[in-house]
């Protein structure tokens, strides 16, 4: 299924609720609040929209939330995706709080890998982003998914000035001895706290730059052309790097991806507020035929980028009711 310019949308990101057992900083607000359940995606709602997807090309998806852990039916919206055809892989991006007791299962039920956030190694300073964290359960998290074969392990720093640019070199020694892929980002405006957001981006060759003072030049890797990150490896390194530079050195012409939000809502672009309403008329009675052209006209009329070089901010959304 490709776009109005030639792009392959198959790549389906889901966020499963807008909750969150954190706060961090760079994506809501402290005293965010969150949506009735009754006016979110149920399961086998979910389910069948994931079908309907499938069937027009959709053949990666990702979960997110929120926290995509704390949805209580977890195991079994995993299960049910696992068992539709034309899925080849689920992935799931997550904070790990509770991974440690859910990597095995999640395993069992069909999910292939994770992404793990983790924006300092710092105790205090995790605290301070998170607002609620604790470290050492992500750490435990990340050890249990290993275990459990969800790899390749992918780590998530979503770089804040003032919170934790200093961590940068930390967490890319984390790469030297393990076979993990740690990825830094530049954090992206949005919603209520754009203001903060713009304020705070650390440009990813500053990243590099801090990196490459402590270990010397990384060596770059090939590009697919799809990927968001970069990557690069440190001398030695039995991991890789990666920088995704949304805002500094955008990469839509490369994109593939959609985004289905906990309200049931198509998004067409992670930095624009074009959305298509599937959940009104899924419960209206739609068709699943008419449900698919919804879908399809939605990969249509996806845009060919966010306007951030313009100054146009996304408002509608903050970034934990969207899923990154």
């Amino acid at each position: 299924m490709n776009d109005s310019y030639g792009r392959n949308i198959h790549y389906l990101r889901i966020s499963l609720t807008d909750r969150c057992n954190l706060r961090c900083v760079y994506c809501m607000p402290a005293d965010m609040r969150f949506m009735p359940t009754a006016h979110l995606l149920q399961n086998d709602e979910l389910v069948r929209l994931v079908r309907i997807a499938a069937s027009v090309g959709f053949d990666r998806i990702r979960l997110t939330g929120g926290e995509p852990t704390i949805h209580p039916n977890l195991l079994e919206i995993v299960g049910g995706i696992a068992q539709i055809s034309g899925i080849k892989e689920i992935a799931m991006t997550t904070n790990a709080v509770r991974l440690e007791k859910l990597a095995e299962p999640l395993a069992r039920a069909g999910l292939k890998r994770v992404n793990i956030s983790i924006d300092t190694l710092d105790a205090e300073r995790f605290r301070k982003i998170t607002r609620l964290g604790k470290i050492e359960q992500v750490w435990r998290g990340i050890v249990a998914a290993e275990r459990a074969g969800l790899a390749p392990i992918k780590l998530n720093s979503v770089v804040v000035r003032g919170y934790n640019e200093d961590d940068i070199a930390d967490l890319a020694r984390l790469t030297l001895d393990h076979a993990w892929d740690m990825r830094f980002i530049e954090v992206m405006p949005l919603g209520s706290v754009a203001d903060f957001q713009i304020a705070s981006v650390v440009p990813v060759a500053e990243m590099r730059a801090r990196i490459e003072n402590v270990f010397g030049a990384l060596e770059p890797l090939e590009w697919n052309g799809h990927d968001p990150a970069r990557s690069y490896r440190l001398r030695g390194g039995r991991g890789t790097i990666g920088f995704i530079s949304s805002v500094t050195a955008p990469f839509c012409e490369g994109c593939e991806r959609m985004r289905l939000s906990s309200d049931g809502r198509l998004r067409l672009c992670l930095l624009r507020d074009d959305e298509v309403d599937l959940l009104t008329p899924l419960r209206a009675g739609a068709s699943d035929e008419e449900l698919r052209a919804l879908i399809a006209r939605g990969a249509q009329n996806k845009p060919w980028g966010h306007g951030l070089a313009q100054n146009e901010i996304a408002g509608s959304r903050v970034m934990s009711q969207i899923g990154g």
